[in-house]
C-alpha cells in the first residue's frame, strides 16, 4: 500500500483576514472526453470513498435487473436525512417486494441531520434500522436480490452474487481494478479506488445514452435530489442551482460532481473535514465555467461560535481563479 500521499493545501480557515487554519486534500478535473484538465494532490492513489459510490453501486443492481420509480432510485444513491420521505420511501421499496425493516442489516443509527435528530429525540426515539443514512441502499440491495432469487441473510458478504456483480460496475465505471475491499460503516462492502475513477465513473454515468442504466440514475437523482440526500442538504441545493449537475457527497469530506456534458470534478479532504468539501467543489465548477454567481452560496463555509459567524472556510489559492486555454486539435 502507498502511504506517500502528496495532498496539498485546498481550503482555508480564515477569520479577521489572517488564516487560522488549513484543510489538505486533492482534486481533479476531467474534461468532457475524460483526460485530467486540471489535477491538484494526489489523485491517483486509492482510497476508500464512503458512500460517494452509490450511484455506481446502482448501476451494478440495475444491471442485475432492479426497477424503480424515479423517487426510489434516488433514495437508494442517498446518504438521506432520515425525513419522513425517506422513511416512507424506503418502507415502499421494500413492501413492494415483500420485504420488511426487519430484513435491513444496516446498523441501528440516528438520522444523520442535525434538525432531523433533534425532532427524533424530541418524540422519544431512539436509534433504528429505517433511520440510518445508508437504510435505501440496502434495501435496494435486499430488493435487488430477491428478485434474483439470491440468499437475503448474507447479501452484505462481499462473496455474494449481488456484491460481486456490484465491484465489476465499480471496475467497469472507474476502469479500474478495485484495489482493496472493506466494510462501509453501513455494513456493506466498501471498494478502494483512485480520486481519478470515482471522479471518470459518475462521468460516465451521468454522459451515458438516454435509456439506459446509467442515465436512468442519473435522471433520478437530479430530478429528485432531496431524495438522494435531504430537503436543506448542500448537495440538493447545489443541484437545484446549477441545471443538469449531478453530485454526490460521501463521509470523511469526499465530493463528486459532473455536468451533462461529463465534465467531472473529485474532491477528496484529507483529514475528513466536511466543512471543506463543498467550498474547493465550488471552486473546481467555476473552473469548468458554472456561472460564479451561482456558486456564491456554496463557496464558503461559515465558521459559528453560538449563532455568530465568526469566520469562513474558503478555498485556497491552489485552486486558479481560471485554467488555460484548451489549444485547438491540430490541423483543426
Amino acid at each position: 500500500m502507498n502511504h506517500d500521499l502528496r495532498h496539498v493545501p485546498l481550503a482555508n480557515v480564515v477569520r479577521e483576514g489572517s488564516i487560522e487554519g488549513v484543510h489538505y486534500g486533492s482534486v481533479v478535473i476531467l474534461s468532457a472526453d475524460g483526460s485530467v484538465r486540471f489535477q491538484a494532490g494526489d489523485i491517483a492513489t486509492a482510497f476508500y470513498p464512503p458512500s460517494a459510490l452509490k450511484p455506481i453501486q446502482l448501476v451494478g443492481m440495475m444491471r442485475l435487473g432492479l426497477s424503480l420509480d424515479g423517487e426510489l432510485l434516488a433514495l437508494a444513491t442517498a446518504s438521506h436525512s432520515a425525513e419522513n420521505r425517506h422513511l416512507n420511501g424506503v418502507r415502499r421499496m421494500l413492501t413492494i417486494s415483500g420485504l420488511s425493516v426487519a430484513d435491513l442489516q444496516n446498523p441501528p443509527d440516528w438520522p444523520c441531520d442535525p434538525a432531523v435528530r433533534e425532532q427524533w429525540r424530541r418524540r422519544g426515539l431512539g436509534p433504528s434500522r429505517l433511520a440510518h443514512h445508508c437504510s435505501g441502499s440496502h434495501a435496494a440491495m435486499l430488493v435487488t436480490a430477491k428478485a434474483n432469487g439470491w440468499p437475503l441473510d448474507n447479501y452484505l458478504d462481499c462473496q455474494h452474487p449481488l456484491q460481486r456483480s456490484i465491484a465489476e460496475a465499480v471496475e467497469d465505471l472507474t476502469a479500474e481494478s478495485v484495489a482493496r475491499v472493506t466494510v462501509d460503516g453501513c455494513g456493506a462492502p466498501l471498494y478502494s479506488v483512485s480520486l481519478r475513477g470515482l471522479t471518470r465513473a459518475l462521468s460516465q454515468v451521468i454522459s451515458a445514452a438516454s435509456g439506459t442504466n446509467e442515465s436512468c440514475v442519473a435522471d433520478a437523482i437530479r430530478e429528485h435530489p432531496e431524495m438522494a440526500s435531504g430537503s436543506w442538504r448542500d448537495v440538493a441545493r447545489l443541484m437545484r442551482a446549477v441545471p443538469g449537475l449531478l453530485v454526490k457527497d460521501g463521509f470523511e469530506g469526499v465530493q463528486v460532481a459532473a455536468l451533462p456534458d461529463g465534465r467531472a470534478v473529485g474532491v477528496r479532504i484529507a483529514d475528513g473535514g466536511d466543512r471543506a468539501r463543498m467550498p474547493v467543489t465550488a471552486a473546481a465548477l467555476a473552473l469548468c465555467g458554472v456561472d460564479r454567481d451561482i456558486l456564491t452560496e456554496f463557496a464558503s463555509t461559515p465558521v459559528r461560535s453560538g449563532m455568530t459567524v465568526i469566520g469562513r472556510v474558503t478555498a485556497s489559492g491552489t485552486m486558479p481563479v481560471s485554467l488555460p486555454a484548451v489549444p485547438p486539435a491540430q490541423g483543426a
